[in-house]
């Protein structure tokens, strides 16, 4: 046994050396992909003069990949080792990222390239994020996930907090081209960290005892687990519904900030730091208040309590009115950190074993499959009725996308199950109140 899996020492998970590895690669990770999320559409706006739609395809190109090969990345996933399938991504990102900056310098960059990279690097990102969920599992003990994901989670808020604003800076200082040098950098960083990890990872056969099928077989029956399954059917359903209003919402930001309230690009960076801020909070609490109050109930209480704070962004205005843009989407970002706790740590303990990639890979292609659909719709409501009009229809639906959550099997619960459950998607143990 590796010594991620020993022991809890004093000081946490960040003292186990693997741990640390996959928790340092995955952070400077993050840290240049929120530099990107900024960077991309200001290249797009500022150097490439796109339209409001075109920056909608783009925001579109970034989890398009998820509806053409999200559910079989989880069936390959599950069939294959993760660390070097994650490493593979790494380097192919960075290569990608890297050609932008490389073809602006020769003058040479066109809008069409730059969607190719967000399409092709999402395609990578679908197979790298499925197997980073089954890999952590490798690395910690079941007893652990919560404390790995709360790292994780926090760790990746804070680089969704620093990554925008200085994104805003050197877009100004260097172009906001040459800025995505960064982001290429991070993927390396991140291969190296993997490939200095030392565990082995089980094989398919001692993560589970199920003989292999078809490809198809396997894909149905991750399918079918989430579909018949009380607890990730809803928790399904609600990410679908709000990640399509969430990216209609991110096709609109960059454009919202830029051509209607008119802020700078450094300060366009400093506002997108904003969400970062939430998602540290709502990493750093959303342990805590679980285990106290319970994970099912504040996984409710952090749903309908925060989203709708999203209602204040559109109010937005040059000058003291960035606030109503500042409270929103903070109130609902640590409202979104929590449940992401929350949701991945059920997910990965509650699959059933040898199942965690087809599961993650099935609800991941229900939830960000939406994306591209609400980003298009974004941009065509942005288009049709103005962007602040479509920002509004795109929040108003943000603020009611947890009613799915109001099922009476967690309505009931104090608790989400701790045990796995059977391969058929039938829940493990009762509720209880």
């Amino acid at each position: 046994m590796d010594d991620s899996t020993e022991s809890r020492p004093a000081g946490g998970l960040l003292r186990h050396r693997n741990f640390r590895l996959f928790w340092i690669g995955e952070t400077v990770n993050q840290f240049g992909s929120a530099m990107a999320t900024v960077v991309v559409p200001l290249l797009a706006i500022v150097v490439l003069h796109a339209t409001t739609f075109e920056v909608s395809l783009l925001t579109a190109g970034v989890f398009l990949p998820w509806l053409v090969i999200g559910l079989p990345a989880g069936a390959w996933v599950d069939r294959l080792p993760c660390r070097p399938v994650m490493i593979i991504c790494d380097l192919v990102s960075a290569v990608l990222y890297a050609s932008v900056p490389c073809a602006a310098w020769l003058g040479v960059l066109t809008f069409g390239q730059l969607a190719a990279v967000v399409l092709l690097g999402g395609a990578a990102n679908v197979l790298f994020m499925t197997a980073y969920q089954v890999n952590l599992t490798s690395l910690v003990t079941t007893d652990q996930l919560s404390e790995g994901n709360a790292k994780l989670q926090g760790s990746s808020s804070a680089a969704v907090l620093a990554g925008p604003g200085l994104a805003g800076v050197a877009a100004r200082a260097l172009g906001a081209a040459p800025a995505l040098l960064v982001n290429a950098a991070s993927f390396l960083v991140s291969a190296a960290c993997l490939l200095r990890i030392r565990t082995t990872e089980p094989t398919r056969a001692e993560r589970s005892s199920a003989p292999r099928t078809r490809l198809r077989a396997e894909i149905s029956a991750g399918i079918k687990i989430v579909a018949r399954d009380p607890y990730l059917r809803p928790m399904t359903i609600f990410g679908g519904l709000a990640n399509f209003a969430l990216d209609a919402y991110a096709a609109l930001v960059i454009v919202f900030l830029v051509r209607v309230v008119r802020v700078s690009e450094a300060e366009v960076g400093l506002l997108m730091a904003v969400p970062g801020l939430g998602g540290v909070l709502g990493a750093l609490i959303a342990r805590r208040v679980a285990g106290r109050y319970g994970s099912s109930r504040v996984l409710l209480v952090s749903t309908f309590g925060a989203l709708p704070f999203v209602l204040l962004i559109p109010l937005t205005e040059a000058g003291p009115r960035v606030a109503f843009f500042v409270i929103g989407v903070l109130g609902a970002v640590i409202g979104i950190g929590v449940s992401n706790v929350i949701m991945a740590t059920f997910r990965q303990a509650y699959s059933p074993p040898g199942m965690i990639g087809r599961v993650t890979a099935t609800m991941r292609f229900l939830v960000l499959g939406t994306g591209p659909l609400g980003a298009l719709a974004g941009g065509v409501l942005g288009t049709w009725l103005g962007v602040r009009a479509a920002m509004w229809i795109a929040v108003s639906v943000v603020a009611v996308s947890g009613a799915p959550l109001l099922s009476r099997d967690l309505l009931g619960r104090r608790d989400l199950p701790a045990e796995p459950a059977t391969p058929t998607g039938a829940p493990a143990t009762a509720p209880a109140s």
